[in-house]
């Protein structure tokens, strides 16, 4: 076998392909395993740079195959494409990861230990909770549309779908019957929601970055341990901007000749943080527009000339760069004196 300096790996359920290049880039190896195999491969191949797309399982085999010794590489998927030759295999995945990975100036996805990955899991599971409630809502009042009950939208106004379902006069019973099938999911979905949230309220407490998290205004619980369980560390960000960049908090760029153009904001970053922080800085300006900011401050003068939502995402990239400050050198957050920009 020839002297292999960085092997990609192409990942799948059973099958995986690997490509193993050289110093100089040609190619040493390629070779099919089967998923029994792999670490038993990788356990008798000398010290090398092993690269994968960041993808499902990837953490995974990222932790299994860094015990034996290997420096683990994850790229974010769409940073690989540009390096696939013509055609589409797994093959040509592997050579192409590979390429991708000995680039110096490519990013790498660190990777994830088990426990965070369970804080990870922890708030999206809550998320695809919300979902499947507000899913289950939205059909029970398509439903009773056509049986001419309209209700407001709303978690609110369930209370009111259960009083119209049991005296409305010309619901058929099968019609009934599946409407309080549908009232018990969505009070079912409510209650596990609930037990999430306050585990993921406990947890954040006992964390001591999301706990600093929760001292900038507008992160919230949630919002401060899904930064803590799906945001990289700090010290892979330069600065604020990166992090916020990163996110997508930032206006995308189609510059040319000398000339910048910034359009909207890119949304290319991590969307569930993106969602989380624009939220909690809508609820601030929100806020803000109804008590009213400090004069002088930024938020002020921004509600004085900038429409609200505008102010809101604004504010939203300024939070990620809060955050990245507190997670980068400690401590918690402390308000600017009034009139500071």
């Amino acid at each position: 076998m020839n002297e292999i300096s960085i092997v990609g790996l192409d990942l799948a359920k059973n099958v995986f392909q690997i490509h193993g290049a050289g110093p100089d880039g040609s190619v040493a190896l390629r070779k099919k395993l089967n998923r029994g195999r792999l670490l038993e491969f990788f356990a008798k191949l000398p010290i090398c740079v092993v690269a994968m797309e960041a993808c499902a399982s990837a953490h995974y085999w990222g932790r299994e195959i860094g015990k034996l010794g290997h420096e683990i590489r994850l790229i974010n998927p769409s940073y690989v494409k540009p390096f696939v030759k013509r055609q589409k295999n797994d093959a040509a995945d592997a050579e192409a990861i590979a390429e991708a990975a000995s680039r110096p100036t490519m990013r790498f996805v660190s990777v994830k230990s088990a426990e965070k990955q369970a804080s990870s899991m922890a708030f999206k599971v809550r998320d695809l909770l919300v979902r499947q409630r507000t899913q289950t809502v939205n059909a029970l009042r398509g439903h009773l549309m056509e049986y001419g009950l309209i209700v407001p939208q709303g978690l609110k106004n369930v209370s009111l779908l259960h009083e119209q379902i049991a005296t409305h006069p010309d619901l058929p019973e099968v019609a009934k019957m599946l409407c309080k099938g549908l009232l018990e999911q969505v009070m079912f979905l409510s209650q596990q929601i609930v037990v999430l949230e306050k585990e993921l309220r406990i947890r954040a407490r006992q964390d001591d970055l999301a706990s600093r998290l929760m001292t900038i205004p507008g992160v919230g619980a949630i919002c401060a341990t899904a930064i803590e369980a799906l945001a990289p560390s700090a010290e892979t960000f330069s600065k604020g901007r990166d992090f916020a960049a990163w996110i997508g908090l930032t206006p995308k760029q189609n510059s040319s000749g000398g000339k910048d153009r910034l359009g909207k904001v890119s949304k290319m970053g991590q969307r569930d943080l993106r969602r989380l922080l624009v939220l909690g800085a809508t609820a601030v300006v929100r806020w803000a527009r109804r008590y009213g900011a400090p004069g002088g401050a930024w938020l002020a003068r921004m509600l004085s000339k900038k429409p609200p939502k505008l102010v809101a995402v604004a504010l939203a990239n300024n939070l990620a760069r809060i955050a990245w400050a507190l997670m980068s050198s400690g401590g918690v957050y402390q308000a600017p004196a009034s009139g500071a920009a």
